[in-house]
């Protein structure tokens, strides 16, 4: 038998429906609004603004030069020994030969008046041989020119003057090689005598008496300065030993430690600016030294033109080395946000100048001055370019117009 059923009430047979679609209307308006964003709230007058722009960009870098000599020459002891005397004082201007230090070393001067008495003895001994050998040389040439007349009477055989003729020929070339080991000899000698220097005239016997003294005398390897001098009477010097420098007081360089980050950038012949006294002078990239210390690299520099006048060794110049051209591109200016995003984002103000919202960007060369802007910015916009260190981690900062310090609130868009 049939049996009439009661409808179910409205909300029971339509609820599901109602709630499904107020939970989708949910879900899209939160897909519109989009995520918590983090918001710093910041006094307007701590920030630094830059405005993106247009124009040429100049590819250098800025780095602290110091003026230094073009030519060193360091003093060295060939000999050791005691400093006996020194002649001239640190910052003394000096001339090429000058004798600037004297050492004492009693067993060289007895090891050097030893060699002296070899050497004489030796010397003796060539002269003696010679003198022998010229008497030779004489007889024989006599007794040939008296049985030359006997040959050519036949009153002698020819087999005896041919024997004649041959022993006066072998004299004449045991002289010259009697000369030649007698000069050799003496160059070996007189090289032994002065530890290593040979003497300028082989086989004086007045260079060689000197020998000793030289070896113990330090003077001036060119004309010029004489710095860092390290010889105080009484102190023992080893050999090899450096005493001091002798720098040309007449011509310098700059020398300047340049970031390695730069390494691949800075070649031989490229052009540095700077400014002294309020004139501007040129130089040009004349060594670069590839060996990284501390995260820097030594580059020399020499004047391209005049040398500036009343230029002192170690004083500071700031030098503008140039990379490139100077290309037309989008520009924001340097400033310590680079340091925190790497480059890779900063803070865009809103077009209402109330705010400015996180935004990724790319950028390329810099100099002191400038940055290029490679994508991400328009000209006109503007940027937060002072540090982000208290906000880095935020998506959005407001600006307070009042002096009361900034505070962190996390905020939703609505």
């Amino acid at each position: 038998m049939d049996r009439l059923i009661a409808p179910k009430p409205a909300w029971r047979r339509y609820g599901p429906y109602a709630a499904g679609g107020a939970l989708a209307v949910g879900i899209a308006a939160w897909a519109l609004i989009g995520t918590p964003r983090s918001t710093y709230r910041v006094p307007i007058n701590q920030l630094t603004f830059a405005t993106v722009t247009e124009g040429p960009f100049e590819d250098f870098i800025a780095v602290r030069g110091t003026v230094a000599p073009f030519l060193t020459a360091y003093l060295t002891t060939d000999q050791g020994g005691t400093v006996e005397q020194a002649l001239v004082e640190d910052g003394a201007m000096v001339k090429n030969g000058q004798p600037l230090i004297i050492l004492s070393n009693p067993a060289l001067q007895l090891q050097v008046a030893a060699q002296q008495l070899v050497f004489e003895q030796t010397r003796f001994t060539y002269q003696r041989n010679l003198l022998e050998i010229e008497h030779q040389i004489s007889k024989l040439k006599a007794n040939l020119a008296r049985d030359k007349i006997l040959l050519d009477g036949n009153a002698i055989a020819p087999s005896t003057y041919k024997e004649e003729e041959e022993e006066y020929n072998y004299y004449l070339r045991l002289r010259d090689a009697t000369i030649a080991s007698r000069d050799a000899e003496q160059r070996v000698r007189a090289t032994e005598l002065i530890g290593g220097k040979r003497l300028g005239k082989p086989g004086s016997h007045q260079d060689v008496a000197n020998a000793g003294v030289e070896a113990l005398t330090i003077r001036a390897p060119m004309d010029g300065q004489l710095t860092a001098l390290d010889a105080y009477v009484g102190q023992s010097k080893a050999q090899g030993a450096v005493l001091g420098q002798v720098n040309s007081a007449d011509r310098f360089k700059l020398k300047a430690d340049v970031d390695e980050f730069y390494l691949g950038q800075v070649v031989v012949g490229q052009q540095t600016l700077f400014s002294v006294d309020g004139r501007d002078y040129q130089a040009k990239v004349a060594k670069i030294y590839p060996q990284v210390s501390n995260g820097t690299f030594k580059v020399d520099m020499y004047f391209e033109d005049a040398t500036p006048p009343n230029m002192r060794v170690g004083q500071a110049v700031d030098l503008k080395v140039e990379l490139g051209g100077n290309p037309h591109a989008r520009l924001i200016l340097n400033g310590p946000f680079y340091q925190s995003t790497g480059g890779n984002w900063a803070f865009v103000v809103s077009p209402t100048g109330k705010e400015a919202t996180k935004r990724n960007i790319r950028l390329g060369r810099k100099n002191p001055k400038a940055i290029e802007v490679l994508d991400g910015l328009r000209p006109g916009e503007k940027v937060i370019i002072s540090g982000y260190e208290a906000y880095q981690k935020m998506d959005r900062i407001e600006f307070e117009q009042s002096d009361e310090s900034a505070e962190t609130t996390e905020s939703r868009r609505q």
